[in-house]
């Protein structure tokens, strides 16, 4: 008799492209996904939402749904179009303002966040961080304070911290269970302080990702980022994200092994990035077991995760197949 193997499940947090992205490559995995997207977006068609209908922005958990969808390509193409050319629509994506038209038929987000991800035939489970509208905020390393998540980049300042207004935002019941029964929870990647921490600053889910059984890992950048996390090194990043969760969280972190091309490096200089330096030492006196992998790829004169890439490792590392790097163990 056939034995019925469970399927992993697997808790991914962010939001931004790199979410998107990434769950685009799990999707094809015999994997149980859960996808925590942050709403703390106030730009753009999202903000315009916001603002407008007092509603959370719906741009990051719209770009998750497409990611995930097994709907015709036509429904997906259709989903993520943006208007052009109308004073009213121009810039408005039809996913959001569905999205928002459901918030206002059923009066509340997160239901129709799952209404809509079960008309796409959505391949997991999409969550918004918080049902309910957040502001992020920056003080930056000279004491100054910027308000908005569109905003903050723009200062091209260190930042010293990030925090969420309303402090006591709650997250949903099923975030939390989702966190709490996972085997594997994966962080990043994306934009630290804007598409990530805004996450683990509610209070519900920092707690929860804390106290899961869960192992824990960070999908390193491959790129700094001018005005968040410049000249930030793979110990930075995790710093950053164990001084906003309050202690050490993480199992594992995730590197790309192969060298970025010169010419590629030195138009990045030109945007204030840089590509990500490995200080492996740090790493692993911040309690990490260090992975190294051929996990990036070159489009055009940028360099991006290769989200078939990352998703086959995650899936081996789900199953307990994937290994350290042999100049890394430190056991």
């Amino acid at each position: 008799m056939e034995q019925h193997v469970r399927r992993k499940r697997m808790v991914i947090i962010g939001g931004g492209t790199g979410l998107s992205t990434l769950l685009r490559g799990l999707k094809k995995f015999p994997l149980d996904l859960t996808a925590i997207v942050t709403v703390a977006d106030d730009g753009g068609s999202s903000g315009r939402l916001r603002d407008d209908l007092d509603i959370p922005p719906p741009g990051d958990i719209r770009n998750v749904m497409a990611a995930l969808s097994d709907a015709e390509p036509l429904v997906a193409e259709m989903f993520q179009h943006r208007f052009k050319g109308s004073l009213d629509l121009g810039g408005h994506s039809l996913g959001n303002l569905m999205l928002a038209a459901l918030t206002e038929i059923t009066g509340d987000f997160s239901l129709a966040v799952r209404e809509m991800s079960r008309v796409l035939n959505v391949n997991g489970t999409i969550l918004p961080a918080a049902n309910q509208l957040v502001t992020l905020y920056a003080e930056l390393e000279d004491g100054s304070m910027v308000k908005g998540e569109s905003k903050i980049p723009a200062y091209l300042q260190k930042i010293k911290r990030v925090y969420l207004e309303p402090h006591d935002v709650k997250t949903l019941p099923d975030t939390i269970a989702a966190i709490r029964n996972a085997d594997i929870i994966v962080i990043g990647p994306g934009s630290l302080y804007t598409s990530i921490l805004p996450n683990l600053l509610v209070k519900d889910i920092r707690n929860a990702v804390v106290a899961s059984n869960a192992k824990k890992i960070y999908i390193c950048n491959l790129m700094t980022q001018a005005g968040e996390t410049y000249r930030y090194t793979a110990a930075d990043h995790v710093q950053a994200l164990y001084d906003h969760v309050g202690e050490a969280f993480l199992d594992a972190i995730l590197l790309d092994k192969v060298e970025i091309p010169q010419n590629i490096a030195e138009r990045y200089k030109k945007e204030r990035a840089w590509p990500v330096e490995y200080d492996e030492e740090r790493l692993r006196q911040q309690g990490l077991h260090i992975f190294k992998e051929d996990i990036a790829n070159i489009l055009g004169e940028a360099v991006r995760h290769e989200p078939s890439k990352v998703a086959e490792w995650l899936f081996e590392y789900a199953g307990g197949l994937a290994k350290e790097d042999s100049t890394q163990m430190y056991f």
